[in-house]
């Protein structure tokens, strides 16, 4: 138990220390995900499906750049109340 907690210590860690790496990251696992699946429909034209695409995935990074601002406003919060 105490090992899956460092290890999210240290994910989170990470995170907030690359938060543009892992913004893009998430961007480009969205757009990849996305293609696949509007891939598998056939009865879209493929201008859809990329359009359909890009708007996942700006969803996604919207959604990532949320919870980067929370996890900055956290961070700020706590470190107040260590001093």
């Amino acid at each position: 138990m105490a090992d899956a907690k460092t290890q999210i210590q240290s994910l989170r860690k990470w995170v907030v220390e690359h938060k543009l790496r892992t913004v893009g990251s998430l961007w480009l696992s969205g757009i990849t995900g996305s293609i696949a699946y509007n891939w598998s429909r056939p009865n879209m034209k493929t201008s859809v499906k990329i359009i359909h695409a890009r708007l996942h995935a700006q969803a996604l990074t919207l959604a990532a750049l949320a919870g980067a601002a929370v996890v900055e406003y956290y961070d700020h919060k706590t470190e107040g109340k260590g001093r």
